[in-house]
C-alpha cells in the first residue's frame, strides 16, 4: 500500500513538474501587462491543480491499463495470422476510439455547415481506415516514409480543392482528433502487433500509427469540404463565465464535472468493453495482471476527469482573455515571443506526451533519451505557436507555411534513420493534444478576434502548425545522432533497424 502511494506522489510530482512552467508563465503576465480578476485568477490557479492532479493519475493509467490493454490486444489478434481478422478489428477499433474521442465533438461543433453526426462518423472511418493501413504496413514490413509521401500528396491535391476558410480546420483535425485516449491505446497496439515479429526493425515499426491516423480525419474533413458548401463556416466565440466568489467558482467546477464524466465514460468504457469481451474469446490474462488492469482504469478515468475539467474551465478562459488584451494593445507583436516561450513549455502538460516518451525510451532502450525528446519538441512547439500568432496578426494564407513545412518533413525522410521518421510523425500527433486546444487555440483566438482578424482563416490553424513543426525538429534530431554515431565509428542506435538500415560507418 505504501509502495502505491508513492508511485502516485512520484507521478503527481512529474506532473507538477510539467505544468508548474506554464502556470508560472500565465500568473507573470496576469500580475503585470494582462490583469486578471480575481475571480478569473482563482478559477486558473484551481484548474491548474485540477491539471496535474489530474495528469498523475491518468499517466499511471495509462501505463497500468491503457497501454498493457492495447498490447494484449495487438499481439493476440495478431497471432492469429488471419488478415481479415486484423482488418475487421484494426477498422473496428479505430471508429470505436475515435468516436469516443473527447476532442473530437469540439472540432465538430466547430464546423456548423456540416452535420455534427455526419463529420463524427467520417473522421472516425478516417481514424479506421489509416488504423489498418498501419497495422498492415507492420505486418508487411513496408517503409513509413513511402505511405506518408503517397498519401500527403493525396492531402495536398485535395486540399487545392476546397474552400480556403475552411483548410486550417481541415488541417486542424488531424491533431485534435488524436487525444489523450486516442494516442496511449493506438501506440500501444502498434507494440502488441511488432511484438510477434523477431527481426530487429520490429521495435522502429510499432512508432508511426499515430502518424498514419493523423492523416485520416483531414482527409475526411477535407472531402467533406469539398461535398458541402463550407463558404459561410464560422466560429461564434463562446462566452465563459467568470466567478466573483469562491462559492461560484466551486459551483461552476461542480456543474462541468458531470459533463465531463459523460464524456471520459464514452471515452473509456467502448475500449475496456472490447478489451473484455476480446478476451472472453481468447487466452485469458492472470487475474493479478486484470486486477491491476481494473486499477488502472480507474486511474485512468478519474485522472482525464480532473484533467479535462481543469484545462476547459480553468486553463480555456484566462488563455482567451490573455490573447484579447494583448492583442488590443498597442504593442501587440509582444504575444509573438511571449506564445513560443509558452509552447515551448506547454508540451510537456500534455498527457499523450509523456505516454510518448516512456513508449520511445522503452522501445530504443535509452538509446533515444526522453529528455532530448522533449527539448526538441519544446523547440518545434515554440516555432509552431510563433508561426500561428504571426498568422492570427498578419492572416497569411496558412498554405505558405504547409506546404514547405511538409515538403521539408517529407525529404528530411530520405537523409534520417527510419525509426526517428516514425517517432517525429507520431510526436505531430501526439503534441497537438489537449493542452494546445484548451488554452494554445483560445490564446490564438483571443489575439485575432482582438487585432481584428479572420478567426476561422487565421486562428485556426495553429494546430495544424503544432502537428507540423515536430515532423521537422524531431528527423532534425535524427540526422543530428546520425552524423555523431558516423564521427564515433561505433554502434548505437543503429541496433534498432533493420540490416538495410544500418548506418556504413
Amino acid at each position: 500500500m505504501l509502495k502505491h502511494r508513492t508511485i502516485i506522489q512520484e507521478k503527481i510530482k512529474e506532473s507538477l513538474t510539467s505544468v508548474l512552467p506554464v502556470t508560472i508563465i500565465v500568473l507573470l503576465l496576469c500580475f503585470s501587462i494582462t490583469p486578471v480578476s480575481g475571480g478569473m485568477l482563482m478559477t486558473y490557479l484551481s484548474g491548474a491543480a485540477m491539471v496535474i492532479i489530474g495528469m498523475g493519475l491518468f499517466t499511471l493509467g495509462a501505463e497500468t491499463a491503457m497501454t498493457p490493454i492495447g498490447e494484449y490486444v495487438g499481439s493476440q489478434m495478431t497471432k492469429s495470422r488471419k488478415i481479415w481478422i486484423i482488418v475487421c478489428i484494426s477498422l473496428f477499433v479505430g471508429i470505436m476510439i475515435t468516436i469516443s474521442e473527447p476532442d473530437l465533438q469540439v472540432l465538430a461543433n466547430q464546423v456548423p455547415t456540416i452535420p455534427n453526426l455526419t463529420l463524427v462518423l467520417s473522421v472516425a472511418a478516417g481514424v479506421g481506415a489509416f488504423l489498418v493501413v498501419s497495422m498492415l504496413r507492420i505486418l508487411f514490413r513496408i517503409e513509413l516514409r513511402y505511405l506518408l509521401w503517397i498519401f500527403y500528396l493525396i492531402v495536398f491535391g485535395i486540399a487545392f480543392f476546397v474552400d480556403p476558410s475552411f483548410r486550417s480546420v481541415a488541417f486542424d483535425s488531424g491533431g485534435v482528433t488524436t487525444g489523450p485516449m486516442t494516442v496511449p491505446f493506438i501506440m500501444a497496439l502498434g507494440v502488441g502487433v511488432s511484438s510477434i515479429r523477431s527481426d530487429k526493425g520490429a521495435g522502429g515499426d510499432s512508432f508511426g500509427l499515430v502518424a498514419l491516423c493523423s492523416i485520416g480525419p483531414i482527409l475526411a474533413v477535407l472531402i467533406l469540404g469539398m461535398l458541402f458548401n463550407t463558404g459561410d463556416a464560422s466560429y461564434v466565440a463562446e462566452a465563459y463565465p467568470v466567478p466573483e466568489e469562491s462559492r461560484e467558482m466551486f459551483l461552476l467546477f461542480c456543474k462541468n464535472v458531470p459533463h465531463y464524466m459523460k464524456e471520459v465514460t464514452m471515452a473509456v468504457g467502448p475500449i475496456v468493453a472490447f478489451f473484455f469481451i476480446y478476451q472472453i474469446f481468447h487466452t485469458r490474462i492472470a487475474k493479478d495482471n486484470l486486477w491491476r488492469i481494473c486499477i488502472g482504469v480507474l486511474y485512468t478515468y478519474v485522472g482525464l476527469i480532473l484533467f479535462l475539467t481543469g484545462a476547459n474551465v480553468g486553463f480555456m478562459p484566462v488563455g482567451q482573455y490573455i490573447g484579447s488584451m494583448i492583442g488590443s494593445s498597442g504593442w501587440k507583436w509582444i504575444v509573438i515571443p511571449i506564445g513560443m516561450v509558452i509552447g515551448y513549455f506547454i508540451v510537456a502538460a500534455e498527457p499523450a506526451v509523456h505516454v510518448l516518451k516512456k513508449q520511445v525510451e522503452s522501445i530504443t532502450a535509452g538509446a533515444i533519451p526522453a529528455k532530448a525528446l522533449e527539448i526538441t519538441l519544446g523547440i518545434g512547439i515554440a516555432c509552431a505557436a510563433g508561426i500561428g500568432l504571426l498568422r492570427a496578426l498578419t492572416g497569411i494564407n496558412i498554405f505558405f507555411f504547409l506546404l514547405p513545412g511538409y515538403a521539408l518533413a517529407l525529404a528530411l525522410t530520405f537523409f534520417v534513420p527510419p525509426i526517428f521518421t516514425s517517432i517525429a510523425f507520431d510526436s505531430g500527433g501526439v503534441a497537438s493534444g489537449t493542452m494546445t486546444a484548451t488554452f494554445l487555440l483560445p490564446f490564438t483566438m483571443g489575439v485575432c478576434a482582438a487585432s481584428g482578424g479572420n478567426v476561422v482563416t487565421d486562428a485556426f490553424g495553429i494546430v495544424a502548425m503544432v502537428a507540423m513543426m515536430p515532423l521537422i525538429t524531431i528527423q532534425l534530431l535524427g540526422l543530428v545522432y546520425k552524423i555523431r554515431l558516423a564521427r564515433a565509428e561505433k554502434p548505437g542506435i543503429t541496433d534498432l533497424y533493420t540490416d538495410d538500415d544500418i548506418i556504413d560507418l
